[in-house]
């Protein structure tokens, strides 16, 4: 479906009507708030779709895509930018972190469905690649304010001082900060929704879908006003409100309404940026260019994720796919158009936007196309393995998303 949406942008774009123009270097600011309410909302999405109590041992996975394949694939996509390109120092980690963030709201095969009353009936590649694009698009914020000081350092040098206050504020206080508040608006909200003292004040038993979104941009709204991590707060204001009264039918409510948002908001945003495409988005694109995209999702991700995964639950085949569906989407456009407001790049914005978007339109192709028969044939298999481990009974959901490929 993200590909329909581009073709038809691409379409009408390149029709004969009179339609106004795409434009994200001189209309930067609608482009960052645009996708900034669209990957809020996903993230309260994504965190109130996931079943599992957040822990060490169910989120192992988790942890090691987000501790291992997202440094590692900074690290080395930064590299090609920098040799490919030939991009200063500023530009190549701009890249790096702006394709960093995953989202598999571009290919919905790979995520978890709506809230259920289980733990334990969610697969381990719907669940891994769920909650890392959950926490990646928070995580990514300290490296694109290091690309952002480097572009404001250019000639001058970086200091010591520098460094350790980007570690300390960049990195410890915003996280720290983003992951406190969204505990805090998180349990409070909880109890608004299911504990307040009268029932008229319960939240749950109005049945309202839209408070999801009054929630989405409180925690957001606050955690942003204390120079946090909002990104970050929202996500854990999700998991938090599912911890609160994990099997409770108004989960789904929730996350059905947020779902139907997120998902308008993404096909319009994908229509747009067909439109784009359709208007000379590419102009700016060499075959290096082209080249750093395709080796990040053909190579770098593929091999950092199936790496991170060694010693998790996962079986062999479930660690290729996880590794495989490194989806890039809305998120990365955010940022671009985010650290597009600071100078000192030198290196075109056109540029950079072709990279970016080269690089998005060839994992909705490529993920897009590939989630359906790859995830179908996973599921196939591991209904196969629980039926044959039951004799031939038919297993409950537990015991088939238990079973490891």
């Amino acid at each position: 479906m993200p590909l329909v949406f581009l073709l038809c942008g691409m379409a009408l774009q390149a029709s004969p009507l009179p339609l106004p123009g795409v434009d994200p270097v001189g209309d930067r600011m609608w482009v960052e708030h645009l996708t900034e309410v669209c990957v809020i909302v996903s993230l309260m999405g994504a965190g109130l779709a996931l079943n599992r109590p957040v822990g060490w041992r169910h989120w192992q996975a988790s942890w090691r895509l987000l501790g291992v394949t997202m440094p590692l694939t900074i690290v080395v996509t930064g590299l090609l930018a920098w040799w490919l390109l030939d991009w200063p120092p500023a530009a190549a980690l701009l890249l790096a972190a702006v394709l960093s963030p995953t989202d598999p709201v571009l290919a919905s095969e790979v995520r978890v469905g709506a809230p259920t009353e289980s733990e334990h009936d969610e697969d381990e590649v719907r669940f891994a690649l769920t909650s890392e694009a959950g926490l990646n698009d928070g995580l990514a914020f300290p490296v694109v304010m290091a690309a952002i000081a480097l572009a404001a350092a250019a000639g001058t040098g970086l200091s010591g001082a520098w460094v350790g206050q980007w570690l300390l504020v960049d990195v410890l206080y915003r996280c720290v900060v983003g992951v406190l508040a969204g505990l805090a608006v998180g349990r409070l909200l909880g109890w608004m929704f299911f504990r307040a003292g009268w029932e008229s004040m319960r939240l749950s038993e109005h049945r309202d879908g839209f408070v999801a979104l009054g929630a989405t941009f409180l925690a957001y709204g606050v955690t942003e006003l204390v120079h946090g991590y909002g990104f970050l707060a929202v996500f854990v204001t999700a998991c938090r409100i599912r911890a609160a009264e994990r099997a409770h039918g108004y989960h789904t409510v929730l996350h059905d309404f947020v779902e139907q948002v997120e998902r308008l908001m993404t096909a319009g945003l994908l229509f747009l940026l067909g439109a784009f495409v359709a208007q000379g988005a590419l102009t700016h694109l060499t075959w290096q260019g082209a080249l750093v995209g395709l080796l990040l999702l053909l190579v770098v991700r593929p091999l950092t994720g199936w790496v991170a995964q060694f010693g998790t639950p996962a079986g062999p085949r479930e660690r290729v796919v996880t590794a495989f569906f490194g989806i890039r989407g809305i998120g990365s456009l955010f940022y671009l158009a985010y650290a597009l407001g600071t100078e000192g790049f030198h290196v075109p914005a056109e540029e950079l936007w072709a990279v970016v978007t080269f690089t998005i339109l060839a994992s909705v192709v490529v993920h897009g196309t590939s989630a359906s028969p790859v995830i179908s044939r996973l599921d196939r298999i591991r209904l196969l393995k629980a039926r044959r481990r039951h004799r031939g009974k038919r297993p409950g959901d537990d015991e088939v998303a238990h079973e490891r490929l």
